[in-house]
């Protein structure tokens, strides 16, 4: 028997599609006219960047970013053409590689760095009072099923 949405759950539902696109498009905007990349390649690099070595299997940066093999793979791909991401295979098992960010790459997100956060104030946190703050930190762990912080 389907469970259907009532009607404030329905506009919850959708006011919360519509925030998180909005918010994802001028992530996104800000990311590509200021830095020549997306949302996703920032991602990546980011990721790469907090890791010891500046290095991740490719499947595990994948499940870190929320991204398909064949996605992160073709991402991966477009960073090594830039020269801001390597790919490395494992001496210890031939059907692993590693993705490693570059010293070029990790210069490319200190550089985006900046606006980048500025832009992540402007589209979602100035918006929110610090209650907000915490009760959306806590709806989204509990949506990914994980504490809040």
């Amino acid at each position: 028997m389907t469970r259907w949405l009532d009607d404030d759950e329905q506009h919850t539902w959708r006011a919360f599609l519509a925030a998180s696109q909005l918010v994802q498009e001028e992530l996104d905007r800000q990311l590509q006219r200021d830095s020549g990349m997306p949302h996703a390649y920032y991602a990546v690099l980011v990721r790469l960047s907090e890791v010891p070595g500046r290095a991740l299997r490719m499947s595990e940066l994948a499940a870190e970013v929320n991204s398909s093999q064949s996605r992160l793979s073709h991402a991966v791909a477009r960073l090594e053409e830039r020269g801001w991401v390597r790919r490395e295979p494992c001496a210890s098992d031939k059907r692993v590689s590693w993705a490693v960010l570059t010293d070029e790459g990790f210069s490319v997100l200190a550089a985006a760095a900046p606006g980048h956060v500025e832009a992540v104030r402007r589209s979602l946190f100035d918006r929110l009072d610090p209650e907000q703050i915490r009760q959306l930190a806590g709806i989204c762990a509990a949506v990914l099923g994980k504490a809040a912080r």
